[in-house]
């Protein structure tokens, strides 16, 4: 399946409108839609009303839908080139606006090309641990995809004090039945709060503010290594960077993010 089957999007009568009912399995635990589904879904409408790929989407995050609402997606074209256009898309339920996004799309025919960050060294997935769900809902979206900790401790094991000195974490997902694009990708970026919990060692009931996805190269994988990089804490936001890595090592894309950051409740 394509990444608008697994997010549920359904398009309407008018070519740049869409509507995103919210399911429990793009949902997170606490029965809100997940803010990499939401984004994925904008680039989705994007992609379509325009036929051409995403280069770049940031989404800022202004509310909550949660399960049983539906979301509708209205597609805006600001500009269109010979390779490059320019759209941006507002998500709400009623009158309550949930995401902006704004994205560029195209393909240039230019010879450059290259990769010049290499991936981290971390265990394969083959021997990382599956991660553990602290959440009780069954068929959320953390059920539908398979997790495993390259770098990093399971939620029990964050009781402060014990976190990554170097701000870094890596997972294993994959995500089953797939096909790679760049709107799969987007639903795996918004892993900067999980990160900012690896970092300090607790638990922190982060939430993104925003999410900047940027496509370098997509290629067929089964697994992806999100490669979380945290950059700082301060005055209740984190800030940090996930690189998403196909199995071969080739660079997909990046994920940047700031989020709010919670004490802790039990």
């Amino acid at each position: 399946m394509d990444a608008g089957e697994f997010l549920g999007l359904l398009p309407t009568d008018d070519p740049k409108k869409f509507t995103l009912p919210v399911a429990v399995g793009i949902a997170t635990g606490g029965n809100f839609l997940f803010g990499g589904c939401a984004l994925a879904a904008a680039i989705v409408a994007m992609e379509t009303a325009l036929g051409r790929p995403v280069v770049w989407a940031t989404a800022q995050y202004l509310s909550f839908a949660t399960v049983g609402e539906v979301m509708d997606i209205d597609v805006v074209i600001a500009s269109e080139g010979r390779y490059t256009s320019q759209a941006r898309v507002t998500g709400h339920v009623g009158d309550r606006e949930i995401l902006t996004v704004n994205a560029g799309l195209g393909e240039r025919p230019v010879r450059y090309e290259g990769q010049w960050t290499d991936r981290p060294e971390v265990i394969g997935w083959e021997e990382s641990p599956g991660r553990t769900n602290r959440w009780a809902l069954p068929g959320s979206l953390m059920e539908r995809l398979e997790m495993r900790i390259a770098k990093g401790r399971q939620w029990d094991d964050l009781r402060g004090g014990n976190g990554q000195s170097d701000g870094t974490s890596a997972l294993w997902i994959r995500l089953p039945d797939i096909a790679s694009s760049g709107a799969a990708l987007a639903v795996l970026g918004d892993y900067v709060p999980y990160g900012i919990s690896q970092t300090l060692g607790e638990w922190t009931q982060a939430n993104s503010l925003d999410n900047t996805l940027r496509i370098v190269n997509v290629v067929p994988t089964e697994w992806v290594l999100l490669d979380i990089r945290i950059h700082g804490v301060r005055h209740g936001f984190g800030h940090g960077l996930v690189h998403l890595w196909a199995e071969d090592g080739t660079l997909m894309a990046t994920a940047s993010q700031t989020a709010i950051v919670r004490e802790s409740r039990d």
